[in-house]
């Protein structure tokens, strides 16, 4: 009987985990605009307010070395915003802690340091055990995890991913912005 219940045991618990690895792949997933997401202002938002929009989504911090990357991001946006690029960022304190901040303490880093002014979202994980589904549904698309912070995913404008750009390519090299421009 004993035998009988480890035996028991074992199968509910490798149920429990293909039910959990099950439930953490985006597999319904069509596109980028299917995922809701909270704003650094806590409000919910449906990246299907970006339809039709050029999308580079970026995970960032702020107590990095690329943390730099802020300005050439911002600079970014402001150039090609009314031709229909949109940034998004994702504060993620995946690497070394380096964005420990709350939402408001992100928000007045980005706003004091950088004039930040494309959309932040609340802060989740990027990679490993507690991968956010967005994650789980960029890196199954690229085949690509982030490795740092500020790695960035280009996103056409029907939601699907085009391209993963590694966190050291700054946002304003020449093939970033090209790839941007022919999308647009």
């Amino acid at each position: 009987m004993r035998y009988f219940c480890l035996i028991l045991t074992y199968l509910a618990f490798s149920v429990s985990l293909f039910a959990q690895d099950q439930a953490m792949t985006p597999t319904e997933t069509q596109s980028i605009h299917d995922f809701t997401l909270n704003t650094l202002q806590g409000e919910s938002q449906s990246l299907e307010t970006y339809k039709g929009k050029v999308i580079l989504i970026v995970n960032v911090a702020s107590k990095c070395g690329l943390t730099p990357q802020y300005k050439p991001l911002q600079e970014l946006y402001d150039a090609y915003k009314d031709q229909g690029l949109v940034i998004l960022g994702f504060p993620a304190n995946n690497f070394m802690n380096q964005e420990p901040g709350s939402a408001e303490e992100i928000e007045a880093f980005c706003q004091k340091n950088y004039g930040v002014s494309f959309p932040m979202f609340e802060k989740i994980s990027v990679k490993g055990k507690q991968q956010h589904p967005l994650y789980q549904y960029l890196e199954a698309q690229t085949g690509e995890d982030p490795k740092w912070n500020f790695h960035k995913y280009l996103i056409n404008k029907d939601g699907k991913v085009i391209s993963s750009i590694s966190p050291t390519t700054q946002p304003d090299a020449e093939e970033v912005v090209s790839a941007i421009k022919a999308l647009l």
